[in-house]
């Protein structure tokens, strides 16, 4: 298995204790030290930990244990065992919930920015997951222990409307409408720059960086990935688009508006805080400054989802207010458009 990269051996369900992964080394692979690839490589993976595991003898190459300074070379064979870890269910928690709508199939949830939308390594507790099973007294069992309840997800660092479903019927519906692509959400973005077109498309493969797995890029070998964006307003440096996806890659907005050149503005991730996008200077750039502290995250909200409804067949479709973050960032620059 050579994609052993997309792996995160920390978030695999059903795995005996050990799991052997294998990587094979690319032939345009330049030297590098194996700590150092096996770090990029592996999800979740800290240097630490795997110069540990190398220690240990869990890292062979070709069959042999290697140290950790050894310089991969193109076409060597990299086997690593990783230990499973012990299993962990979610807890409930009683974790405040803004709930837009509710029936006895799913509710409709506002998720504020900073909130992880189930557990995960690194993120146990505080998620929305847990928030739900204090409120619920059933969600859907088809996802693991970790995921009841959850047909999509979105960032950490995204606010905005999800869809929760309460019984495994309602998810089978509603995660064939996603699959479908019949699923209507629509979000809003305030990004860096200008349009040369009011409205378009974006169409661009999507996949894990090479050189950050954390990150995703636009690549030639990813999935196919399609978003539709309108521009609603312009400011002297930013604009609100609103966005429609037609396809569900992760961090598929935030990349693809960066690969256009207007990445989505606070996006630390994706270029968004950068204080001297296209060459601003004096005024403009402190009073970018100024703005950049109002929102410490990308200023991306899911504002609106419409589905068929999972007992009534009929359309239903909810809307939201954008966050307080983004309207303070918004305010100021209506500001900046009234003194200039």
């Amino acid at each position: 298995m050579s994609a052993a990269a997309d792996i995160d051996a920390n978030t695999l369900p059903g795995l005996p204790e050990r799991q052997t992964l294998r990587i094979v080394v690319p032939p345009k692979q330049s030297k590098e030290r194996i700590d150092v690839y096996l770090t990029r490589q592996i999800q979740n993976a800290t240097r630490s930990k795997v110069r540990q595991a190398i220690d240990e003898g869990l890292v062979l190459v070709n069959g042999n244990r290697v140290k950790p300074s050894h310089s991969v070379s193109p076409g060597e064979i990299i086997d690593i065992t990783l230990p499973r870890p012990p299993r962990m269910d979610a807890q409930p928690e009683n974790i405040p919930l803004d709930i837009v709508h509710e029936d006895d199939q799913l509710l409709v949830v506002n998720k504020p920015a900073g909130m992880v939308t189930h557990p995960a390594y690194g993120n146990y507790a505080g998620t929305l997951v847990n928030a739900l099973l204090h409120h619920c007294k059933s969600l859907s069992t088809v996802n693991t222990e970790m995921r009841p309840g959850i047909v999509h997800r979105l960032d950490k660092d995204t606010s905005g409307l999800l869809v929760v479903a309460k019984n495994d019927a309602a998810h089978h519906a509603l995660a064939k409408q996603f699959s479908k692509r019949t699923i209507d959400r629509e979000y809003w973005a305030l990004v860096w720059g200008r349009f040369k077109q009011p409205q378009g498309t974006i169409e661009a493969s999507l996949g894990r960086s090479k050189r950050d797995r954390k990150k995703v890029t636009v690549t030639a070998e990813g999935k196919p990935a399609v978003t539709e964006y309108e521009v609603m307003r312009e400011y002297d440096f930013l604009s609100l688009v609103c966005l429609k996806l037609k396809t569900g890659r992760t961090h598929q907005i935030r990349v693809h508006l960066a690969h256009v050149g207007h990445p989505v503005f606070g996006d630390p991730s994706y270029g968004g805080r950068n204080a001297t996008w296209g060459g601003l200077e004096g005024k403009r750039a402190r009073r970018v400054q100024y703005l950049l502290k109002l929102i410490s995250r990308q200023a991306l909200h899911a504002k609106t989802i419409g589905f068929a409804h999972p007992a009534t067949r009929q359309f239903v479709k909810f809307d939201s207010e954008i966050p307080e973050d983004m309207q303070k960032v918004l305010a100021g620059l209506q500001a900046d458009s009234r003194n200039l």
